[in-house]
């Protein structure tokens, strides 16, 4: 009789991570809804924490031997121009732990800006553009456990930016992102080879608008 009754609530449990609710944040016009759910998620005073569970990825290896898309993502619909900003931080516990904003039109076309431990142990600042395959470009590492993160989409080019303090922003990619399809914007938490990994999104900052100046990113 017990071990039913843990059955059934261990049933409950997972059907209500698999719904989770809409998420309203301070700043963002539109509801974000999940795209994969997650370990845990809370959000107090503006802070977004999401926790993935083990062996949660996005990612089109370029071998393809390794494709997966079950990282828990909470997702809005932006305007046609936009900026979005936020700082990650996380423990860097396992190789490839990380947080992320993320952009994506469907499962094949997406961008992927990464705060991830990458396979040396170092807190890596992590480009994944996927036109089908994925490609990964590893940028400058950070000493802290947080950095800022902004992503901006003007008509069909989009610039990834980084910053150490929040105010000088380092231009890290600018691409053209060509589609036809609904484009889709927001946070995401992964922990491909560990069991778990909790990322706390902080100053998050939702603009619709177009960047006059790529270089300054404003």
């Amino acid at each position: 009789m017990k071990r039913h009754l843990l059955f059934i609530l261990v049933l409950i449990s997972e059907l209500a991570k698999a719904q989770q609710p809409p998420v309203k944040i301070n700043g963002i016009p539109q509801l974000l809804y999940w795209e994969n759910s997650p370990i845990s998620v809370s959000l107090k005073a503006g802070v977004l924490e999401i926790e993935a569970g083990a062996k949660t990825d996005m990612f089109r290896d370029p071998n393809v031997t390794y494709n997966t898309d079950n990282a828990p993502k909470l997702m809005f619909v932006p305007d046609k121009d936009f900026v979005l900003s936020a700082t990650i931080e996380h423990s860097f516990v396992n190789k490839w732990d990380a947080g992320a904003l993320v952009m994506k039109a469907d499962s094949l076309n997406w961008i992927k800006f990464c705060f991830e431990r990458d396979y040396l142990g170092y807190r890596r600042i992590v480009s994944v553009v996927t036109k089908d395959v994925s490609d990964d470009a590893n940028a400058q590492s950070v000493n802290e456990n947080f950095a800022h993160f902004k992503i901006a989409k003007a008509d069909n080019v989009v610039t990834l930016y980084v910053s150490t303090d929040g105010k000088k922003w380092l231009l890290i990619r600018h691409l053209q992102f060509n589609t036809d399809k609904e484009i889709k914007v927001g946070f995401l938490a992964q922990s491909p080879v560990g069991q778990r990994c909790k990322v706390k999104f902080s100053n998050i900052k939702y603009e619709a608008k177009k960047i006059k100046d790529p270089y300054a990113g404003n």
